[in-house]
């Protein structure tokens, strides 16, 4: 069979190849050996990136590197300098670059080499196959953004038609084009769908509206694959109730790879084939599992751009189950840079305000979709799109709650709006603060 997607990435010089063997003798490795492995990997690609990159050099200085815990941590803002400056010594050409979306605030450009991001590839391929995706024959839904611009769009399209996928763009989620997007579903074998995770959860209050299940309209549809945004429990509840099959969180980041996706038993599986991915107090100090903390990530294989001890803007916490060779996120709390500073003193992160409206805005369906900026130390706006307005008994109960989990004499104002204002790659941003 004649599979367009093996050749796209042939063609572009990813050694797929040699990536699937190492993917796979990763794979094979041991438990009891598997700790053994991974510090090995650090070590050699510390000592690439000291021998070969002069930014990485500069940037560990006189430090000790025989003790992992002493080695620097690596932030966005370390990396805002030219991309020549950042490449490894015989990394300048033939290399993969990308730009990050900037969703932390934060965007720059990176480089990758061409075996790391073939193992990027493969580590897709093996994770979205544990549900029967098959890149080369599976038809994919995608909610995503897109350029606008001309070059820009025309290139996006391209790599859908190459990867087999059907690109719904998510800038207008209105009734009447989520009413176009359900008819797609009537007219192609799509196998799954694969989005941000707040576009899909509107389609899915659609669907709800409409009171259809979304595999009775498309049978051939296997798993929906959300991303890049929180997935809440009562949206997973409502995404499995109406697009009527398996709901599987990802994690990832496009500077790095996938950090994190749900296994059919339903557990959050952290990378640990490409990547090591530790869990760090505000001194950068681990925290035991079962912890929050800031999520940090080495890229155990990029030899054209260091990424080692890298602070991805993330707090999460690892399970206590977690082991080497099969590390468990227990939970994805949200962005360092989310964090609300009260009036108190005290700090808690946006997605806590997120999680107490949410619960009681969304109790009758009526409001799509909120966001929730913080413009004053005791200042709060909540934009949201609705039916109807809200009541004053919704906005007492809010008041409530907010003053119950958060703290009281907070300042709270409502607007309603005809749609949300995402970002130039269509990603909702749920909090915001501007102080």
């Amino acid at each position: 069979m004649f599979h367009l997607f093996d050749l796209s990435l042939k063609i572009n010089g990813f050694p797929m190849k040699e990536a699937q063997v190492e993917f796979e003798k990763n794979l094979q490795i041991s438990e009891s050996d598997y700790q053994k492995f991974i510090e090995e990997k650090r070590k050699e690609i510390v000592d690439f990136h000291l021998k070969n990159n002069t930014f990485y050099k500069k940037l560990v200085g006189n430090t000790d590197v025989s003790d992992w815990n002493n080695l620097p941590i690596l932030t966005k803002k370390n990396l805002q300098v030219p991309l020549k400056e950042r490449l490894s010594k015989g990394f300048e050409k033939n290399i993969y670059i990308n730009k990050t979306s900037g969703s932390s605030g934060d965007p720059f450009i990176f480089a990758k080499d061409k075996f790391s991001h073939a193992l990027t590839w493969y580590s897709n391929i093996y994770r979205f196959g544990w549900f029967g995706i098959d890149f080369n024959t599976s038809l994919q839904a995608r909610f995503y953004g897109i350029p606008l611009d001309k070059f820009g769009y025309y290139k996006e399209r391209f790599k859908d038609f190459l990867v087999k996928r059907y690109r719904f763009p998510i800038f207008d989620l209105s009734d009447e084009v989520l009413e176009r997007i359900l008819k797609q579903f009537l007219q192609k074998k799509f196998d799954y769908i694969n989005g941000y995770t707040s576009s899909v959860v509107l389609f899915a209050k659609f669907l709800q509206s409409k009171n259809i299940i979304l595999k009775n309209v498309c049978p051939t549809l296997k798993v929906c694959i959300v991303t890049s945004e929180m997935l809440f429990d009562d949206d997973k509840i409502l995404l499995e109730k109406y697009l009527g099959i398996p709901i599987v969180n990802e994690y990832g980041a496009s500077e790095l790879d996938l950090l994190s996706f749900q296994n059919p038993n339903g557990e959050w599986q952290v990378n640990a084939e490409t990547l090591f991915i530790e869990i760090l107090d505000e001194n950068n100090q681990p925290v035991p599992n079962g912890t929050s903390g800031k999520i940090v990530v080495t890229s155990l294989y990029n030899k054209a751009h260091p990424f080692i001890r890298y602070e991805i803007g993330d707090i999460g916490i690892l399970d206590e189950k977690s082991t080497w060779k099969k590390p468990l996120l227990k939970q994805l709390i949200g962005r360092t840079n989310d964090v609300a500073i009260l009036p108190s003193g005290k700090k808690s992160p946006g997605l806590t305000f997120y999680y107490v409206t949410k619960s009681i805005i969304e109790d009758d369906g009526n409001v799509k979709e909120f966001i929730i900026k913080q413009t004053k130390l005791d200042s709060f706006e909540i934009d949201y799109v609705s039916e109807k307005i809200l009541s004053t008994a919704q906005i007492d109960e809010i008041q409530k709650a907010i003053d119950l989990y958060l703290e009281p004499n907070l300042k709270f104002s409502y607007t309603r709006k005809d749609f949300l204002t995402r970002s130039n790659r269509g990603k909702l941003k749920q909090f915001t603060s501007l102080l």
